[in-house]
């Protein structure tokens, strides 16, 4: 049986609208303020919307954090999906992949302050990046690049080194090079040499990243 496309009416449009706004107005706030800073007043102030209009969209402002995380790192890792399709080495596309999101934490304040509320960052960006990092975790495994005997392990201990390296850009610890140390030790400890790691960890990147 077919089905029936329906397009969104006009208090569809609206819904879509104040939503985005709300969300728009929280990643503001999280970048300037930090996210256990900024109250859910501010956020409807900055959006220019009724306080209580927020509660049609989201129960709390951890569900706002988690939208904002996921849309940012799903939409960010199909980015790094698109930049390193033509590598063919699995060591460059995982070297590339964490200097990627290194950087994204520096350039973009608001990621960085979502992703260190680690009670729901890792969870929430294994759900949305570690499909992708475990694929490219195989690969090398399945080349010989890896050395490693449990792929879903290294896929934990390099995903919590990446929040723990975003953590140290967001205080401040960490300085320009931070995702260029950062990929070489995730390198290392995938098993690649510590030659090698350090010359893929300084293979240029594409503009734009």
């Amino acid at each position: 049986m077919a089905t029936v496309e329906t397009k969104p009416n006009r208090g569809d449009r609206r819904r879509a609208a104040t939503r985005a706004r709300l969300l728009d107005a929280a990643r503001e706030l999280f970048a300037e303020k930090g996210v256990g800073a900024t109250r859910l007043g501010e956020i409807t102030e900055r959006a220019d919307v009724a306080a209580g209009s927020l509660y049609n969209h989201f129960a709390d402002k951890d569900e706002i954090v988690d939208t904002l995380l996921h849309e940012i790192s799903d939409g960010q890792g199909a980015i790094v999906d698109e930049l390193t399709a033509d590598i063919d080495d699995p060591a460059a596309v995982v070297a590339f992949a964490h200097r990627h999101f290194v950087r994204l934490a520096a350039a973009d304040p608001s990621f960085g302050a979502l992703a260190i509320r680690l009670d729901a960052s890792h969870r929430l960006m294994q759900q949305t990046l570690g499909p992708r990092a475990l694929r490219d975790i195989d690969a090398g495994v399945r080349t010989g690049r890896f050395k490693v005997d449990d792929p879903v392990a290294a896929l934990h201990f390099t995903g919590g080194a990446l929040l723990g390296t975003i953590a140290g850009i967001v205080d401040g610890r960490l300085g320009a090079d931070a995702d260029v140390f950062h990929a070489e030790s995730v390198l290392r400890a995938l098993g690649v040499s510590a030659a090698q790691a350090a010359k893929v960890a300084r293979l240029p990147m594409e503009a734009g990243t």
